[in-house]
């Protein structure tokens, strides 16, 4: 089928947050907060895990409700850590953090020493402070280098995928992880502008290329397309099917598992795993359908629009 001319259904890309620093001070606002400490049901004495820790967001609305409860944070940025640390400082001794990619949660809790957990917590949308950090390359509307790597060392950055690709797999890239149904136009021009530098830039032709038909965009033009290759260069959908693969044994009977997700790629391996999860009697689904953010927060925080909530319980063994 030639991509162009494919009808998809509408995606829902993480558009590009519109957040004053100064609503928070660590430049990050977590989303759906109240519903994921609802959905975790929080202990005084329980076991905790953020398997995302960002800014420290969440991980702060759990701390505060635990007493002799503990609480592991894992990221694989280690700017997150650092900022996250800062943030946390006032529990130290109850937050153990680790640097790690969280598709590997069951060797970082094993490696924490922590028992079973009784809820784990995954937020998979882009902290604002890789977003709004230009010299990471994530954001078309910031100039900066096309990097886009969430941890340090991590392969391939966003303008070897660019600058290297052929056309038609960065074609097939561009259409499979954003959705995007110009991808074959879009890659025609990517190639031509050889070598693409930086984030504007790429913006530029990404917009130029896409016909003035099509220019009733809600998102900027460029979305999807960046979306699609921070998914390439973080390896975010092998990570997060990992994750899901290994998430369960880390949890004790009843403990559970709250996962927000920000595009329709990642919410339907959420959704997918979770029905599999029941359907072989290993977990029983909190969420029947999915948990959206309020009205009153989307329009507190507009990166909320797109977040989604699953959660599950693990079945007794």
């Amino acid at each position: 089928m030639h991509h162009d001319d494919a009808q998809r259904e509408s995606p829902t890309p993480d558009p590009e947050p519109r957040i004053p620093i100064s609503e928070s001070r660590f430049g990050h606002v977590p989303v759906l907060v109240r519903e994921a400490i609802e959905y975790l049901a929080v202990r005084p004495d329980g076991i905790y895990i953020d398997a995302t820790l960002g800014a420290g967001g969440h991980a702060e609305e759990i701390l505060r409700r635990l007493e002799r409860g503990r609480l592991l944070g894992l990221d694989r940025d280690p700017q997150a850590l650092e900022v996250a640390g800062e943030r946390l400082a006032g529990f130290s001794e109850k937050l153990t953090m680790l640097e790690g990619n969280f598709a590997e949660i069951d060797v970082l809790h094993a490696a924490s020493g922590l028992p079973p957990a009784d809820g784990v917590l995954a937020d998979l949308g882009v902290s604002s402070l890789q977003l709004e950090d230009a010299s990471r390359g994530f954001s078309f509307s910031l100039p900066g280098p096309l990097d886009m790597r969430m941890g340090p060392n991590s392969g391939p950055t966003a303008a070897d995928i660019v600058n290297r690709t052929s056309e038609r797999d960065l074609a097939d890239l561009i259409y499979q992880l954003g959705e995007e149904r110009h991808s074959r136009r879009i890659a025609r021009a990517i190639v031509k502008a050889r070598p693409n530098r930086t984030t504007t830039e790429l913006a530029q032709v990404v917009t130029r290329a896409i016909p003035s038909r099509a220019g009733l965009h809600q998102i900027h033009p460029a979305t999807r397309t960046f979306l699609a290759l921070r998914l390439a260069v973080n390896r975010e959908l092998e990570n997060l099917e990992q994750f899901l693969d290994r998430v369960l044994p880390v949890l004790r009977p009843g403990g559970r598992v709250v996962i927000l997700s920000f595009h329709s790629l990642e919410d339907r391996r959420v959704k997918h795993a979770f029905q599999l999860w029941r359907r072989e009697g290993r977990a029983r689904l909190l969420t029947r359908k999915v948990v959206r953010p309020t009205e009153e927060e989307v329009r507190a925080n507009p990166r909320a629009r797109s977040g989604k909530l699953r959660a599950a319980e693990r079945s007794g063994d």
